[in-house]
C-alpha cells in the first residue's frame, strides 16, 4: 500500500539531494516507468489538487503567481506522465531574469477584462524542464462546488528556443507529414513584434482559455467520462459539437460532412495528413465555425483556441494568418474568422463572457 504523498515526496527529495542527482529538483518515484496503477494511486494523493494547497498563491497579485514549479507539483507531473505513457520526467526550473521579464510583460499586456477574470481562477504559472510539451493545464478540486480554478505549467526549454512565428509555424505544420513540395507558414506577430515575449503571451492565452472554462457552462470538464454527459447545459459546446452514438465515447463535430478531414487532424505527434491535403483542410475548415484548425480537434481546445484567437486578433489587434505553398507558390491563405459570418455566434458568446457587451 502506498504511504502518504507528502511523506514519500520528502523522502524522495532528501534521497535525491544526498545522491547529488538533482541539479534542479528532480523527483525519483517509487513507481516503475510502466507501472500506471502505482502512479495513478500515488497521483490521487497529491495535495496540489486541493484548494488548501494554493491558499497562499491566491493571496498574491496575478503577476506574482509565477515561478519555479514546487516539489509537489513536479512529483504530480512525473506521475501524470507515467499514467499517460510519456517518457518525459519533468524537473523544476528557475527562470532566468530576462525570461521572467518576458513572462511578466506578457501578462501585464493582457487586456484588463482578461486579467480580471483570471485573478479568481489562476493559481499560478510554473516552470519545468522536460515536460513533454509546451504547456500543461489542470484543475483544482473545490469540494462540492467542483473545479473552478487551475494552474499552468510551461516548459522553459521549449519556450526559450523560438519566437512567436517560428513556434506557430512548427505547431501548425505538425498535423502534416513533411513533403518538400508543400510548405505551411504561420504568422501571429508582425516582424517587429516577432519575439519570445509574444510567443509566451500567445501560448499563455490558450492555457488561460482552459483555466477560464473551469466551472463555467462552456464544455464538460476534461477528465470526465466522455459521451455520458449531455451537451444541453453547455451553450458554447453546442455551437459546434454533439454527442456521438453509444458505441463511440467521443464527441463529434456538427460539421463532419463539411469537414471529413477533421478526424485525421492530429497535432504534435502522429501526423496523418499529407502535404497535398494542406489547402483542402483549410478549405474545409472555412465551412465550419472553428476559428483555427486546432480548435476542431476537441471541445476543450475549441474554446481555448476561440479565446486566444479572439483576444489576440480582435482585442490586441495582432495578426493571425496561415499561408500554404506548393512548389514555392502560394495556393491558400487563411486568416482570422472573427469578422466573418461563420464565427458570429462564437464571437457573441466570447464578448458576453468577457463582458464586452
Amino acid at each position: 500500500m502506498l504511504r502518504n504523498f507528502k511523506l514519500i515526496l520528502a523522502a524522495l527529495i532528501i534521497a535525491g539531494l544526498q545522491s547529488g542527482a538533482f541539479a534542479q529538483t528532480s523527483i525519483a518515484l517509487p513507481c516503475q516507468n510502466d507501472d500506471k496503477k502505482c502512479a495513478t494511486e500515488l497521483r490521487s494523493q497529491s495535495p496540489i489538487k486541493k484548494m488548501s494547497y494554493w491558499k497562499s498563491a491566491f493571496k498574491k497579485p496575478v503577476e506574482k503567481r509565477v515561478g519555479s514549479a514546487p516539489d509537489e507539483l513536479v512529483a504530480y507531473l512525473n506521475l501524470d506522465n507515467i499514467v499517460g505513457g510519456f517518457a518525459n520526467r519533468p524537473q523544476a526550473a528557475t527562470p532566468p531574469e530576462d525570461f521572467l521579464k518576458d513572462v511578466n510583460d506578457a501578462i501585464a499586456e493582457l487586456p484588463e477584462q482578461v486579467k480580471r477574470l483570471i485573478s479568481k481562477k489562476l493559481a499560478g504559472i510554473y516552470f519545468v524542464k522536460d515536460l513533454g510539451g509546451t504547456g500543461y493545464t489542470d484543475f483544482i478540486n473545490k469540494g462540492i462546488f467542483g473545479p473552478n480554478a487551475g494552474f499552468i505549467v510551461l516548459d522553459i526549454d521549449v519556450l526559450s528556443k523560438s519566437t512567436a512565428n517560428a513556434w506557430a509555424t512548427w505547431k501548425e505544420r505538425s498535423p502534416f507529414i513533411a513533403d518538400p513540395q508543400y510548405r505551411l507558414d504561420a504568422t501571429i506577430e508582425a516582424s517587429g513584434q516577432d519575439n519570445r515575449k509574444n510567443e509566451i503571451q500567445y501560448i499563455l492565452l490558450h492555457e488561460l482559455g482552459h483555466i477560464l472554462s473551469l466551472g463555467e457552462k462552456i464544455h464538460p470538464q476534461w477528465g470526465q467520462s466522455k459521451n455520458k454527459i449531455s451537451l444541453d447545459r453547455y451553450p458554447f459546446a453546442m455551437l459546434s459539437w454533439q454527442n456521438g452514438d453509444q458505441s463511440d465515447s467521443r464527441y463529434i463535430s456538427q460539421f463532419e460532412s463539411q469537414f471529413p478531414l477533421r478526424k485525421d487532424t492530429v497535432y504534435y505527434f502522429g501526423a496523418k495528413l499529407n502535404g497535398n491535403q494542406m489547402a483542402g483542410v483549410y478549405d474545409q475548415l472555412e465551412n465550419t465555425n472553428f476559428p483555427t484548425l486546432y480548435a476542431a480537434t476537441s471541445l476543450e481546445d475549441d474554446f481555448a483556441e476561440s479565446f486566444v484567437s479572439y483576444v489576440h486578433t480582435v482585442m490586441l489587434k495582432r495578426p493571425l494568418e496561415i499561408r500554404i505553398y506548393h512548389d514555392g507558390q502560394i495556393v491558400k491563405t487563411y486568416k482570422s474568422c472573427w469578422e466573418e459570418k461563420r464565427c458570429a455566434t462564437k464571437r457573441k458568446f466570447l464578448e458576453e463572457f468577457l463582458k464586452l457587451r
